[in-house]
């Protein structure tokens, strides 16, 4: 188990993402609306698993769309056990990406009780990684 620092933690490493369409895309002038389940496995400072939602809104216009999600982390955290939710927001303005996604307050259990932070995900070649940065606020 890594020592509290008493300030972030950064972490990196790499992930598989298996993404599932749910139910048929609801096209309608101007956008497509979907929804996919997410199943991601993450390796490295951050051994887990995680499951969530995504919906997705699709434009006409090549590489430009938006999306929410959820997800579910069930695992470690250098060494610290337990589970948390994460929250996104994406979108692509004309193939520009911007992507903000958090550790939703209050979700951390077990070891993770009280942990912040927000994720950076890299994309190179087809290959998956994460930048984590965290840390595990007191309960007091």
């Amino acid at each position: 188990m890594a020592p509290d620092r008493g300030g972030p933690t950064t972490v990196v490493g790499p992930f598989e993402v298996e993404l599932q369409q749910l139910g048929a895309p609801d096209s309608g002038e101007g956008s497509t609306l979907g929804r996919m389940s997410i199943a991601k496995h993450f390796h490295g400072p951050l051994e887990a698993v995680s499951r969530g939602e995504m919906l997705s809104a699709m434009t006409p216009v090549e590489g430009s769309a938006g999306y929410v999600a959820f997800e579910r982390v069930t695992g470690t955290l250098d060494g610290r056990r337990g589970t948390f939710v994460l929250q996104h927001s994406g979108v692509m303005d004309r193939g520009r990406p911007q992507l903000t996604i958090h550790v939703v307050p209050d979700s951390g259990t077990g070891e993770l009780k009280g942990l912040l932070g927000s994720m950076q995900i890299q994309m190179e070649s087809g290959w998956h990684s994460y930048e984590f940065k965290y840390e595990i606020r007191s309960s007091e």
